[in-house]
């Protein structure tokens, strides 16, 4: 059980306590590795290393030719601002008690203990460029170089009077965007850190919407060629489940009602893989001058999505929901070069979640674990074949009242939506992972045929979320 009710900075001694027995704990300020996070806003497992020949993203797959790639990485909940503050804290939604965007965990939570405060008292640098909280002024003082996300989306367009097209083709160069900026800035920052030992975070934030990307990005893909999936919810479906993506639809002409049509939806489909490749396209850039500053040897790189999203699955789109392509998200990482034991172009089926990523950042360059819901997945990372988890579990309210709690095992995914008021189960679903977009799905919770399987993924969930808490979990935001 993981249920914790607030986890507070201990004291200065645990930031620099030293674990016996650990590996690199003797590291001196000239060995230790540095780290580069690249987190990029709504990206899904849906790259060339991640076996999808169509989609062009040569630097990430370059990435994981030289680390582990993770099939079955989640997020804790399919939304930005809880999605971030887990993997920056490495604390649960429950036990943070903010599931919405609308609350920085700073005007919550004072004194929790974040990574980038963590590496900090531990005599790091610390860098934030583009979009890593939400909130661009959540934990400032966490920062030791801060560059928060431009707001800026548009080159022909302004976004306001509600001029905000989804989506934009403009020949222009990568830095009329502002994620050519932050790849720019996050360039600029290294060579003057270089002698540092930093913690650097660049947060991309395409392929969100607007899919805004330079036109020869556009040029890459053929949109003819590129498939809409079927429009429909799952037969049995939990009315809930689904939202009414309102996301997109406040953009300029997007229906208000019912669905995309197929050629708006595949012109959509077409700019979300244009934005993957600019992006792709700026973290190489960001890796070339790693290279070129010889601070490869000794970096840390980590590459991961914030959480998934939908293009036009279930005639659905954006997030904000419990299914599995809202929550799997790719996650990379490849440790230095001359680190012993290294794996290179290696994959893993272990089931880890990104709460993971701040003790195992922490005990990779030596320090003491922090006293969170995650644990280190170094172990994985030395041998990908390891035995971890049975599964991995995730989180999403509706409202107050009800809760979506869910599990995946990675090969099938069990949801229960809990009514707080009543303290009781609502209803439950069940899916395969692998899910046929082309056709309706089915939500196979009765089916007997997977009786056994229900069963015990219905036993995880109760494990990560007793019955007797659930109603308690803390709801500190705003909602």
């Amino acid at each position: 059980m993981n249920f914790k009710t607030n986890k507070l900075m201990t004291s200065l001694t645990l930031c620099s306590a030293v674990l016996p027995g650990m590996a690199g704990n003797n590291l001196t300020d000239t060995d230790k590795p540095n780290v580069v996070v690249f987190v990029v806003d709504d990206l899904r497992p849906e790259l060339g290393c991640y076996g999808h020949s169509d989609m062009l993203t040569p630097n990430i797959d370059a990435i994981a030719s030289d680390g582990v790639r993770f099939n079955n990485a989640y997020a804790q909940q399919a939304l930005s601002g809880p999605s971030r503050m887990c993997f920056l804290t490495g604390n649960r939604p429950e036990t943070i008690g903010i599931y919405s965007i609308f609350t920085p965990l700073r005007s919550v939570h004072k004194n929790m203990l974040t990574m980038p405060q963590y590496f900090k008292q531990n005599g790091y640098t610390t860098v934030s460029v583009g979009k890593v909280y939400h909130h661009a002024t959540d934990d400032k003082s966490s920062w030791s170089i801060h560059i928060p996300k431009e707001n800026a989306q548009w080159v022909n367009h302004s976004g306001k009077n509600g001029d905000k097209p989804p989506y934009e083709c403009a020949d222009v160069a990568d830095e009329a965007y502002p994620d050519g900026r932050v790849a720019r800035d996050a360039v600029k920052i290294l060579k003057e850190i270089k002698d540092r030992n930093f913690i650097m975070f660049v947060g991309l934030s395409k392929p969100h919407l607007p899919f805004n990307a330079p036109k020869k990005y556009w040029d890459m893909y053929d949109e003819s060629k590129l498939n809409v999936p079927f429009k429909g919810s799952p037969e049995g479906m939990y009315p809930q489940a689904l939202t009414k993506w309102a996301e997109l639809r406040g953009y300029t002409g997007m229906p208000q009602e019912g669905f995309v049509d197929d050629e708006t939806s595949r012109r959509l489909i077409h700019g979300y893989h244009a934005c993957v490749s600019y992006t792709d396209a700026q973290i190489g850039k960001v890796m070339n001058a790693l290279d070129e500053l010889k601070l490869r040897d000794n970096t840390i790189v980590v590459v991961f999505g914030d959480h998934g999203w939908k293009l036009g699955e279930y005639g659905a789109w954006c997030k904000h929901s419990n299914f599995q392509i809202d929550l799997n998200v790719p996650l990379i990482i490849s440790r230095e070069k001359d680190a012993a034991s290294r794996n290179s172009g290696v994959t893993t089926d272990a089931k880890v979640g990104l709460v993971d990523l701040f003790p195992t950042l922490a005990e990779a360059c030596g320090l003491a674990q922090p006293d969170v819901d995650g644990e280190s997945i170094m172990e994985v990372l030395k041998n990908p074949g390891t035995e971890w988890k049975d599964y991995a579990c995730s989180v999403y309210p509706r409202g107050k009242r009800i809760m979506g709690f869910t599990c995946t095992d990675g090969k099938y995914r069990y949801t229960e939506w809990w009514d707080n008021e009543k303290n009781q189960l609502s209803a439950a679903e069940f899916y395969t992972c692998e899910q046929d977009y082309s056709r309706r799905e089915k939500n196979l919770v009765k089916d007997a045929k997977y009786s056994k399987d229900i069963a015990r993924l219905k036993g995880y969930l109760e494990e990560q979320f007793p019955l007797d808490k659930r109603s308690s979990y803390p709801q500190n935001d705003k909602r």
